[in-house]
C-alpha cells in the first residue's frame, strides 16, 4: 500500500508542461485523425469489488467515518489499482487519458470529511496518469493526461429548498476557491490540459474557468482546456435549463481547445445534440457517450456491449461529427479498443469558420450579428427607471417585481435589464436576490440578462449569478484607462458582453466628434491591448433629450445618430445601444408625442445601424402609420432640421422645437380624428375583393361579389370563377401575411368571415349549373378534405373553430363536425365525404381516452388502416409526448400532434403534398419513435408508500383552530346573475390566448408584434360583451352549497346532510402526493384542509355556473350569417364571464355567504393572482385531478335546476360552465397531485368499491 505524503512543491514544479507546446501539438494532431479519449473510471473500479478496508489502505484504517465509494482516495491507497486501469485504457488506444479526479474538490471531498486531502489527491492522481502516458508514450502516438474537474454535487444555479427558489447552496466564490485549489494541484501535478466535463449546471462550469484563467494568469503559463457538458433528457437541455447551443455561448470565452457532450444519455440519444454543436462551434468536437441506459443486471451497469457503442460512434464520425471520441459511464477499455478501430480510417471533422457574431445567452441562445433584427432591451426592471418597481424592491415584494420582469419578456423584450441603484438599497444584495429568482423562472430565465449598476461591485456581484451570457452596462474610461482596462478583464474572464459608455476622463461625450472619438479610443483598447472580442463591444454613445429649448442640445438626436452610422462603419462588429426613452424625456407626461419621438428616432438610428435600444415596447409605433404632419414635425426635431415655409405661414420663423411644443399640445388634447379611407372603392372590384379580404371588411362584399359574378358571366365565365379567381387571391394573400406574422388570428377570423359572406351570395348560383359543375370537377378546387370534431363527451369547440377558419382560408375544405361526436360517426362521415385527414380535439381529460379509441377503430377498420389517412389530435390536454405514447400505438397510419392553429396548415399541407409527403412521415414515424423511447427510459419520479405519504401529510394544528360555519347549510340557487356585475370579475389574459395572442393583459394590448391586432379584437371583445349584457344573450346561473364535513381514514372527506352529522350524503377521496420530498415538505391532498373527525365540526362548499345559457341560439343566428368571427368572440366571451362568475361568486363566499373573511378587500388583479384565502378546486385540475366527483356534486346541488348536466365523459353542458368545490381553511392551497403509486390505488379500489377497470380510467393521468 502507499502511503506516500504529496511531494514537495520543488518536484511538482519540474512536472509542470508548456502549455502552448501542448496545445500547438494537439492543434496538429486534431487535424490528421480523430484522437480517443479514454472510458469510464468508476465502471472498472467497480469490477474490482474493493471493501471498505481496500478504500481505507493501511494510512485511513482508523479514519472516523465509512470511506467507501470514495473513489478519488484510490489515488492515495490504491495507486497500483488506479496505474493498471490507466494502462488498460492506453492500451486500448487512448490518446487522452483522465485523471482520477472527478470528485477531487473541497466540495464533493466533505462529504467524506476528507477536504484537507484534496491538494494531495490531484497531485498524485496528475502524476500516475502523466506516468502512465509517458510509459505509453510514442512519437508516432504521442500520449496526453488531462486533469478531471468535475461539477460538484452542488449546483449554483438551482434553488436546493422548494420552498425558496432565491436559495442557493453554493455560491460562485466558494466554486472558484475549490476549482482554482484542484486546477493548482493538476497542474503541478504534471497534466497536460484540463476538462472540465459533466456539466450540468453551465454556473458551476463558469467558475471552474474563471479559477482556471486566475490561475493561468498567476501561473503565466496557459494549458489547453476541454469542455463538456451534460444533456440530461430528451428536452436538448442541461439540467440547469439551457440549450445546447445556450450553453456553447456561454462558455465560448474560455475558448476551448474542444468543446462536446458526456454521460447521461447514450450515442443514439445524444445524437441531435452532436449534430447541433458540430454545426456551430468553431472548435474540435468532443463526444463520449455513456454505453447506452442503466441496466442493473449488466455486469458494467448499462445495456451496450462494445460492438453496439462503437457502431453508434462511428456512424458519428461518418456524418462528420467528431474530433475526439471516448466513452463515459459503463464502458470499458473493450468499447475504448472497439470505438479506436471503429474510427482508425474516418477524418477528422473540419472545424467551420463562424461568422463573428454577439452571441448571448439565458436559457436560450440570442446571436447578434449585423444582419439581425433590433434587439428591444426591457426597461422596467429597474429602480431608476420604474418608481413601481423601485417600490416593489425596496418593500421585498420580489413575486410582483418578478411579474415585471415577465411581463418585460412577453411583451416582447430579448434583453433584461436589470438595475438596482437606489440609495435606500442594499444594491448588491438586491442584485443577487433578484438575478437567483430570476433564475428558477424559465420563462423569464429564458432570455439574456443585461446587468445595471454605476458600482463596479454590483455588477461583479450580478456576474457570480448568471448561468447564460450576460451584458455589462457598463464600463467607462471616466475612472481612468487602467479601471477600465480591469474591469473590461473581468468582464472577458465572467464571459460577458460589455456596453461601453462614450464617457472618458473629460465627461461623457455630447457632440458627433466625442462620441467617435472616445468610442474609437476605447474600441483601441479593448481589442488590441484586452484582447476582449469586438464582436461583444456595445458601444453606446449617449442618448440625450432633444427639444429642450436650449440652442445646444438641438443637434443632440441627429449626433447620435450619425455617430451610430460611423461606428457601425468603422469599428468592425462592435455593436451599439443606448436608452431611447431619454431622447423624449422633454415631452414627459405626452404620451402620444413621445411615442411619436421614439418610433423616427429609432428608424433613423436603425437604419444607420443601431442594435439594440432600451426601451419600453409599449411607446413606440409604426413609423408609416405616423400621421404626416406629426411624423414631419417629430424628424424636424430628431435630425435638427429648420423647416421651410412661406412667409406667410402662422408658423414662419419659429423653429421646430417651438412647431412641435406647440403641436404635440393637440395630441395630448387628443389630436385630430382621422377619416374613413374609402379610396380602395375607386380600384376594380377584382381589387376590391382583395382589400376586404385582407382588411375583413364585410360592409360591400355581397354588392361587389355581385359585380364580379356578372363582369365575369358576361365575359362567358362561371360563378366558381369567383371563387377561384379573385375571392383565392385575397385569401391566399390572407394566408401568406398570417405565415409571416405579419398577420394575426382575430384579422384572419374576420376574413373568414368576408369569404363565407361571398361564397354564400356566391350558392345559388353555383346551384343552378350544379351538373355542369360536377362534371367540371365539383368546388373550387381545394388543397384536400378534412373531417374535424370534437370527441364524443366534450363539449369544448373553440379552438377546433379556430383551427377550422385558418384552414378554409388556406383553401383546405373542411367539414367541422361539431362537439361530443361519437367515433363511429366520425368516421362514417369520412368515409362519407372521402375525407384526406380526420382531425380530434378535445379539453378535458377523459377526452385522450376516447381519442385513443377512435385511433383504435381507424386501424380495425381496413379503409382507414390501407389507405393511411392521417389522424391528427389538439387540444389543451394533449402534448407531442402524450399523442406518441397513448395515442400513435393503436394506429399505424400517421398521427401527429398540432400544437396549435398556426401550425394546423403546414402539417396537412405536408400530410398531403405529393413532393413532401414521404419524407414528413418518415421523420414523425422517427420521432415518435424516439420520444416513445425516452418516455419508457425516462427515470421514474422516487415515489413513497402510501403510508409514509399519509404520515407526512400536511400538519395542521386542529386544537388551535376553530373553523368557519357558513351562514346556511343545503343549497342556493342565483339566477338571472346580472352580467354587468359579473363583467367586473373579468381575467381577461385567457381571452387573447383563445386568439392565439399570447401576453398578460394589459401589456398584450402595448405589445409591439402583436398589440395593434390584441387592441382591435378586445375593441371587439368589448363590443362583444356590451351586447351581451345589454341584449340579455346570455343567463348566467349558479348552485352553491355548505355542509357540515369531516375527514376519516387520513384522505376522504365524509359530506354530512345536516349538523347531525349522522347521515352521509357521499365520500369524497381526493388524491395524495405520492412523490418524495424534501425535509419539511408534506405530501398533501384536499382532506387534509378539513378537520378530522373527533378533531373539529368542519364544512365543505361546493358550487356549479354557468354562463352559457343561450350561446346555442345565438351561434345558430352567426353560422346561419357565415359570421365565424362572431360566433367565436361571442363563445369566448361566455368563457370569460362564466370564469369571472365562479371568481364572482367565490368572493361573496369568502365575504358573506360562508363570511370567513368579511373584511377582504382585494382589487381585480390580487382575485386574479389568487391573493385570498381558501381555494376552489375544480374537478380536472392538478390539486383535484379526477372528473367522476362531479357526479356526486351535481347530484346533490341538483344542477339541472340551473340548467346544467353532464356528458357521459362528465364535461359540463354548456361549455361556458365551471365547478369545483370551496374550502375555507387558511392552510390550503393549490398544488399538484403528481404519479401516485399501484398501493394508493389499491387503497382507493378496496374503499370506494369501484371496478378497478372504471378506477383506472377514471386515475389513467396519475397513475405509474
Amino acid at each position: 500500500m502507499n502511503t506516500r505524503p504529496a511531494s514537495s512543491p520543488a518536484e511538482h514544479n519540474s512536472l509542470v508542461v508548456n502549455g502552448a507546446a501542448v496545445e500547438a501539438q494537439l492543434r496538429e494532431l486534431l487535424q490528421k485523425r480523430i484522437l480517443i479519449l479514454d472510458g469510464a473510471t468508476g465502471t472498472m473500479i467497480q469490477q474490482y469489488k474493493l471493501t471498505e478496508a481496500q478504500y481505507r489502505g493501511e494510512r485511513f484504517a482508523d479514519f472516523h467515518r465509512d470511506i467507501k465509494g470514495n473513489n478519488e482516495l484510490l489515488v492515495l491507497t490504491q495507486p497500483a489499482i488506479m496505474t493498471e486501469i490507466h494502462e488498460q485504457y492506453l492500451a486500448a488506444g487512448a490518446d487522452i487519458l483522465e485523471t482520477n479526479t472527478f470528485g477531487a474538490t473541497t466540495v464533493a471531498q466533505a462529504d467524506y470529511e476528507m477536504e484537507h486531502l484534496v491538494d494531495e489527491m490531484n497531485r498524485e492522481a496528475a502524476r500516475l496518469c502523466k506516468q502512465a502516458c509517458m510509459k505509453y508514450s510514442t512519437p508516432e502516438k504521442p500520449r496526453f493526461a488531462a486533469g478531471a474537474l468535475g461539477p460538484t454535487p452542488k449546483t449554483a444555479s438551482i434553488s436546493p429548498d422548494v420552498n425558496d427558489p432565491g436559495a442557493r447552496n453554493i455560491t460562485f466564490d466558494q466554486l472558484v476557491e475549490t476549482y482554482y485549489q484542484q486546477t493548482k494541484g493538476l497542474v503541478e501535478g504534471g497534466v497536460d490540459l484540463l476538462l472540465v466535463e459533466t456539466i450540468f449546471d453551465t454556473l458551476n462550469a463558469k467558475a471552474a474557468l474563471f479559477a482556471i484563467d486566475q490561475y493561468f494568469e498567476d501561473s503565466g503559463n496557459k494549458l489547453p482546456i476541454m469542455i463538456s457538458g451534460t444533456v440530461t433528457d430528451a428536452s436538448g437541455r442541461v439540467l440547469s435549463g439551457q440549450t445546447v447551443e445556450a450553453f456553447w455561448n456561454s462558455v465560448r470565452h474560455a475558448k476551448p481547445i474542444t468543446i462536446g457532450l458526456n454521460c447521461a444519455l447514450g450515442a443514439s440519444l445524444m445524437r441531435p445534440y452532436v449534430a447541433e454543436l458540430s454545426k456551430i462551434c468553431d472548435v474540435p468536437i468532443c463526444v463520449y457517450p455513456n454505453a447506452g441506459l442503466p441496466n442493473p443486471m449488466s455486469d458494467t451497469g448499462f445495456d451496450e456491449t462494445p460492438e453496439i457503442t462503437s457502431s453508434l460512434v462511428k456512424e458519428f464520425a461518418q456524418a462528420g461529427f467528431l474530433n475526439v471520441a471516448g466513452g463515459c459511464c459503463g464502458t470499458t477499455p473493450d468499447h475504448i479498443a472497439a470505438i479506436a478501430k471503429a474510427l482508425e480510417n474516418h477524418k477528422p471533422r473540419v472545424v467551420p469558420t463562424v461568422e463573428p457574431k454577439c452571441r448571448l445567452s439565458g436559457l436560450e441562445p440570442l446571436n447578434i450579428d449585423d444582419s439581425s433584427l433590433f434587439i428591444n432591451v426591457g426597461e422596467r426592471t429597474n429602480v431608476t427607471g420604474s418608481k413601481a418597481f423601485a417600490r416593489m424592491i425596496l418593500n421585498e415584494q420580489y413575486d410582483e417585481a418578478l411579474s415585471v420582469a415577465r411581463q418585460q419578456v412577453e411583451n416582447g423584450a430579448q434583453i433584461v435589464d436589470v438595475n438596482m441603484d437606489e440609495a435606500m438599497l442594499d444594491s448588491k444584495a438586491a442584485m443577487v436576490k433578484f438575478l437567483n429568482l430570476m433564475a428558477s423562472e424559465p420563462d423569464i430565465s429564458r432570455v439574456p440578462v443585461m446587468i445595471d449598476s454605476s458600482k463596479w461591485e454590483v455588477i461583479e456581484a450580478g456576474l457570480k449569478c448568471v448561468q447564460g451570457k450576460a451584458v455589462v452596462n457598463s464600463i467607462s474610461m471616466k475612472e481612468g484607462v487602467d479601471e477600465f482596462k480591469r474591469q473590461a478583464k473581468l468582464c472577458k474572464r465572467y464571459g460577458a458582453a460589455v456596453i461601453v459608455m462614450a464617457f472618458d476622463e473629460k465627461g461623457q461625450a455630447d457632440t458627433y466628434a466625442r462620441k467617435t472619438e472616445i468610442c474609437e479610443r476605447a474600441y483601441n483598447i479593448l481589442v488590441n491591448e484586452v484582447g476582449f472580442p469586438a464582436e461583444d463591444i456595445i458601444f453606446d454613445p449617449n442618448i440625450f433629450a432633444i427639444a429642450t429649448g436650449i440652442e445646444e442640445h438641438d443637434n443632440y438626436g441627429n449626433d447620435f445618430i450619425e455617430a451610430t452610422g460611423w461606428i457601425k462603419k468603422n469599428l468592425p462588429h462592435a455593436k451599439i445601444s443606448g436608452g431611447v426613452s431619454n431622447v423624449s424625456f422633454s415631452f414627459r407626461g405626452n404620451e402620444p408625442a413621445r411615442e411619436a419621438i421614439h418610433t423616427v428616432f429609432l428608424y433613423h438610428a436603425i437604419k444607420n445601424g443601431m442594435t439594440m435600444g432600451i426601451v419600453n415596447a409599449g411607446m413606440m409605433g409604426v413609423y408609416d402609420d405616423l400621421e404626416p404632419e406629426l411624423k414631419a414635425r417629430v424628424e424636424d426635431i430628431v435630425l435638427n432640421r429648420q423647416p421651410k415655409l412661406a412667409e406667410n405661414d402662422p408658423d414662419f420663423g419659429k423653429t421646430a422645437t417651438e412647431r412641435m411644443i406647440e403641436f404635440a399640445g393637440t395630441l395630448k388634447a387628443g389630436g385630430k380624428k382621422l377619416e374613413e379611407n374609402l379610396e380602395w372603392r375607386n380600384q376594380p372590384v377584382q381589387k376590391r375583393l382583395a382589400h376586404a379580404l385582407v382588411h375583413g371588411i364585410t360592409n360591400f362584399i355581397v354588392e361587389d361579389t355581385e359585380e364580379c359574378r356578372a363582369e365575369i358571366a358576361a365575359n362567358g365565365g362561371r360563378p366558381i370563377n369567383v371563387i377561384e379567381g379573385p375571392l383565392m387571391d385575397g385569401m391566399n394573400v390572407v394566408g401568406d401575411l398570417f405565415g409571416a406574422g405579419k398577420m394575426f388570428l382575430p384579422q384572419v377570423v374576420k376574413s373568414a368571415r368576408v369569404m363565407k359572406q361571398a361564397v354564400a351570395h356566391l350558392i345559388p348560383y353555383i346551384e343552378e349549373e350544379k351538373k355542369q359543375l360536377v362534371a367540371a370537377g365539383g368546388d373550387a378546387k381545394a388543397k384536400g378534405k378534412i373531417l374535424i370534431a370534437t370527441v364524443k363527451g366534450d363539449v369544448h369547440d373553440i379552438g377546433k373553430n379556430i383551427v377550422t377558419v385558418v384552414l378554409q382560408c388556406n383553401n383546405f375544405e373542411v367539414e367541422n363536425m361539431g362537439v361530443m361526436v361519437p367515433a363511429e360517426q366520425i368516421l362514417a362521415k369520412a368515409k362519407e365525404i372521402n375525407a384526406d385527414i380526420i382531425g380530434l380535439s378535445g379539453l378535458i381529460t377523459p377526452s385522450l381516452e376516447e381519442m385513443a379509441y377512435v385511433a383504435s377503430e381507424m386501424q380495425r377498420d381496413p379503409y382507414f388502416r390501407d389507405r393511411g389517412i392521417p389522424l391528427l389530435i389538439g387540444g389543451a390536454t394533449t402534448s407531442r409526448v402524450h399523442t406518441a405514447v397513448k395515442i400513435a400505438p393503436h394506429y399505424e397510419g400517421p398521427t401527429v400532434y398540432v400544437s396549435d392553429a398556426s401550425r394546423s396548415v403546414g402539417v396537412a399541407s405536408n400530410l398531403l403534398s405529393d413532393e413532401s409527403a414521404d419524407t414528413f412521415k418518415s421523420d414523425l414515424k422517427t420521432e415518435y419513435e424516439r420520444v416513445r423511447e425516452q418516455h419508457a427510459n425516462k427515470k421514474a419520479q422516487p415515489l413513497i408508500s402510501i403510508e409514509a405519504a399519509r404520515a407526512n401529510k400536511q400538519k395542521i394544528d386542529w386544537a388551535a383552530y376553530t373553523p368557519p360555519k357558513p351562514k346556511f347549510i343545503g343549497k342556493r340557487y342565483f339566477k338571472n346573475y346580472d352580467l354587468a356585475d359579473i363583467a367586473q370579475y373579468i381575467d381577461w389574459t385567457p381571452f387573447f390566448q383563445t386568439w392565439d395572442l399570447h401576453g398578460g393583459y394589459p401589456r398584450v394590448l402595448q405589445d409591439d408584434v402583436v398589440g395593434e391586432a390584441a387592441r382591435k379584437v378586445f375593441e371587439d371583445g368589448q363590443a362583444m360583451l356590451k351586447k351581451c349584457i345589454e341584449g340579455r344573450w346570455l343567463q348566467a346561473n349558479a348552485a352553491i352549497a355548505f355542509y357540515p364535513a369531516n375527514t376519516v381514514d387520513d384522505d376522504h372527506i365524509e359530506v354530512y346532510a345536516d349538523e347531525s352529522r349522522s347521515q352521509v350524503l357521499f365520500t369524497y377521496s381526493p388524491l395524495r402526493q405520492q412523490g418524495e420530498k424534501r425535509e419539511g415538505i408534506p405530501n398533501k391532498s384536499l382532506a387534509d384542509f378539513i378537520a378530522p373527525k373527533g378533531a373539529g365540526e368542519d364544512y365543505i362548499g361546493m358550487f356549479a355556473v354557468t354562463a352559457g345559457l343561450g350561446v346555442e341560439k345565438k351561434e345558430a343566428q352567426f353560422q346561419a350569417e357565415h359570421d365565424d368571427y362572431s360566433s367565436i368572440m361571442f363563445k369566448a366571451i361566455a368563457d370569460r364571464l362564466a370564469e369571472a362568475f365562479a371568481e364572482c361568486l367565490h368572493h361573496r363566499v369568502r365575504k358573506d355567504l360562508w363570511g370567513y373573511v368579511a373584511d377582504e378587500a382585494l382589487s381585480n388583479e390580487e382575485l386574479i393572482a389568487e391573493k385570498y384565502q381558501g381555494i376552489r378546486p375544480a374537478p380536472g385540475y392538478p390539486a383535484c385531478p379526477e372528473h367522476t366527483i362531479k357526479r356526486n356534486m351535481f347530484e346533490v346541488m341538483q344542477c339541472e335546476e340551473i340548467g346544467m348536466t353532464l356528458t357521459e365523459s362528465l364535461a359540463m353542458n354548456p361549455a361556458a360552465s365551471v365547478s369545483g368545490f370551496y374550502f375555507a381553511n387558511p392552510e390550503s392551497d393549490y398544488f399538484n397531485v403528481g404519479t401516485v403509486g399501484q398501493d394508493q390505488f389499491k387503497a382507493l379500489l378496496e374503499y370506494s368499491g369501484r371496478s378497478e377497470e372504471d378506477l383506472k380510467r377514471a386515475l389513467s393521468t396519475n397513475l405509474t
